[in-house]
């Protein structure tokens, strides 16, 4: 019988071993972002609260707010960043109370099915000449991800686990700016792909145990052998599609961007 996906299970400190390079998207998507002094900031699916504080750092005068599902990143959220607001929130229900500046996001969406859907509800929470900002991975099509699904689909996993990993629900720059101006926002889209040169063995598998397989983890949950040789037959095939070269594991990631302002 397929499994179905329960809320996945974070884990922080898994999450920042790679946080430099996870967090250069965002870096790259607020040097594009046209606010100078917002009032109220909010950052949808703010996790442990590593880009926040780079919100934060940039207009230490606005009240922030973090929304995210995962009790355990708001908790690391509310130790870094003291000064700013965590709350635990569904982006699916969630509605903007009063108007917001800046409205950002960084890496959540793909975890929200029909988020696209939601934009009209968000962007009435928008104020005059506020912005609607966000990036998310794009590289669903990446052998990561294709491997994984793979093998959760495969003879030994599919009772287990088919089903359970979906890929990410993620429109194209063009389509991205097509919704947003359809609303009367004026917008900037674009895409990048990084190429991460990650260090240490099994890297790409030590960067998906904080993202990709999360899902994943918490199915297998306490049942150490399986999660072992999940992990072990994923990092195989991971290995072979990432060789280790002489600088590192070259790790391609393709993010997908937009900026959308009001008036």
């Amino acid at each position: 019988m397929t499994t179905h996906a329960a809320t996945p299970v974070w884990d922080p400190e898994q999450y920042l071993r790679h946080s430099g390079p996870r967090a250069r998207p965002f870096h790259d998507l607020l040097a594009r972002v046209p606010v100078r002094d917002p009032a109220r900031i909010v950052d949808l699916g703010c996790g442990p609260g590593n880009v926040t504080a780079l919100l934060a750092e940039r207009w230490p005068g606005a009240r922030i707010t973090g929304l995210d599902t995962s009790e355990e990143m708001l908790r690391q959220a509310r130790e870094r960043l003291p000064g700013a607001e965590f709350v635990h929130a569904d982006l699916r229900g969630w509605a903007p109370e009063g108007a917001y500046d800046l409205i950002i996001s960084s890496a959540t969406f793909q975890w929200v099915r029909g988020h696209a859907e939601l934009f009209p509800r968000w962007v009435e929470g928008v104020a005059p000449d506020g912005v609607f900002a966000f990036t998310v991975p794009g590289n669903f099509d990446a052998p990561s991800h294709v491997l994984l699904h793979e093998l959760c689909e495969s003879g030994a996993w599919r009772s287990r686990l088919g089903g359970l990993y979906r890929p990410g629900y993620v429109l194209t720059p063009t389509e991205y700016l097509e919704r947003l101006a359809g609303l009367g926002l004026t917008v900037d889209a674009w895409e990048t792909t990084y190429v991460h040169a990650l260090p240490g063995e099994d890297a790409v598998l030590d960067w998906t145990k904080g993202t990709t397989l999360r899902p994943v983890l918490t199915a297998l949950g306490d049942d150490e052998e399986a999660t072992t040789r999940f992990l072990s037959q994923y990092g195989a095939l991971l290995r072979e599609a990432y060789p280790r070269g002489p600088h590192g594991t070259l790790f391609p990631f393709r993010r997908v961007f937009a900026v959308a302002r009001r008036g």
